[in-house]
């Protein structure tokens, strides 16, 4: 009894100790994975402050007015972008820069994988193709592996379209709350440059893309002298409505002397009223994309569940007469 006792006792505190520490773990992770966010977000900030900086100096020692802001680390890859495929690499920067791909080697990357793909699934399906002991006929090996090669080649292409969809639905969802912020601080005295970078780090928490483009931004408004341009660059780096249309108001604004904080307040309505839209738009597509799951999961165990017995029963019936 003694023994079982110990062993018991033993158990429960082992057992209250896993949970404290799970308790433990559940209370200190979200703070531990918040204050990883909010450092992420300030090295980010300071690398393109002093990136811009940088920039700034070399504009001031050697007359030169290049818009893209990286420009000292990337250009040389860009002027390799450009060789290859001329005017198309202003717009693959554009859409890397949506997708959140700012690296000076995304290009080249992408350019690369969309060449590497294909060979790497023409190789692995003809390795598969030779494992296969029954004989496949040639047009059908050679439709495999066309098909396998245009898959490869549009797949980096896919990948950038998703990642681009999903960042500008995440920065939609935040960027009504945050022009609701922006807008106090506006009331409230502060000027757009502050009201940006103190909403950016308001918002590092819940959603650090948004706090990455709004930092961005800060730093530009707050570094370049073209005040105009970089709004304009926001707009192009989101490439959502809600962002483009808050470019749009503010160079407005800035061009004809009207208040930001009357054109805030009618953005966030606006914003949030496109959220609501969206919303909606996805409620009411919901019925249909549920028609071919229902069909093939829930209409079949419902058939089962209603004429099962009564199979049994005829099969009972014509096996007893």
């Amino acid at each position: 009894m003694i023994g079982m006792d110990i062993n018991s006792t033993t158990v429960i505190t082992m057992i209250s100790a896993a949970l404290a520490g799970l308790t433990f773990v559940g209370i200190v992770l979200p703070l531990v994975k918040r204050m990883e966010k909010r450092d992420r977000y300030q090295d980010m900030i300071g690398r393109k402050r002093k990136d811009l900086f940088e920039h700034a100096k070399v504009e001031r020692d050697k007359k030169i007015t290049q818009k893209d802001v990286d420009a000292k680390t990337s250009i040389e890859t860009m002027f390799k972008v450009r060789k290859l495929v001329g005017s198309m690499a202003d717009d693959l920067r554009e859409k890397l820069n949506q997708a959140g791909y700012r690296s000076p080697n995304a290009p080249m990357t992408y350019f690369i994988s969309r060449f590497v793909l294909p060979l790497v699934f023409i190789l692995l399906a003809m390795f598969f193709m030779s494992q296969i002991e029954k004989e496949i006929e040639s047009s059908v090996k050679l439709l495999i592996i066309g098909v396998l090669a245009l898959f490869g080649f549009a797949l980096p292409g896919i990948m950038v379209k998703n990642t681009i969809l999903k960042r500008q639905e995440e920065i939609n969802l935040s960027f009504p709350d945050a022009l609701d912020m922006m807008l106090v601080c506006v009331q409230g005295g502060i000027s757009i440059e502050a009201a940006i970078n103190r909403i950016a780090e308001e918002v590092a928490d819940h959603s650090a893309m948004l706090a990455e483009e709004l930092g961005i931004l800060g730093a530009e408004l707050g570094l370049l002298n073209n005040r105009r341009q970089a709004f304009t660059d926001f707009a192009k780096r989101v490439g959502s409505g809600a962002a483009k249309s808050f470019a749009t108001t503010m160079i407005q604004a800035e061009q004809y002397g009207t208040g930001i904080s009357t054109a805030l307040r009618v953005m966030a309505d606006e914003s949030r009223d496109m959220r609501m839209a969206e919303a909606e738009r996805k409620a009411a597509a919901l019925p249909p994309k549920l028609t071919v799951p229902m069909i093939l999961f829930f209409l079949p165990a419902l058939f089962i569940v209603i004429l099962g017995p009564a199979g049994i029963q005829a099969s009972m019936a014509s096996a007893g007469g």
